[in-house]
């Protein structure tokens, strides 16, 4: 598994501002968490979800590609970090 974590920058509070991602050795999402600015957390993963987050229906692409999009800064965390936030999301929305 890879995690990774981006950064997106806008100001517009309907969208998430951190968006945390488990891939699959073929780069799809198995879980997913966003971020918004007021501290709302929303996740999915294969069976559930929360909000109108879901996983994306296509490979996430490279963190090289992803940060060519000025928009964004992408980086890879930790399967502790993923975790973390994962557990944080869940709790807040059952």
């Amino acid at each position: 598994m890879r995690y990774i974590k981006a950064k997106w920058i806008h100001n517009s509070p309907e969208f998430p501002i951190l968006l945390f991602s488990e891939l699959d050795a073929k780069h799809w999402e198995i879980r997913k968490v966003e971020v918004y600015a007021d501290g709302r957390m929303d996740f999915a993963d294969g069976k559930v979800q929360s909000g109108n987050t879901d996983l994306g229906l296509v490979p996430v692409p490279s963190l090289e590609e992803i940060a060519s999009d000025p928009e964004f800064e992408p980086v890879a965390t930790s399967a502790e970090e993923f975790e973390a936030i994962w557990k944080v999301a869940k709790a807040g929305n059952l």
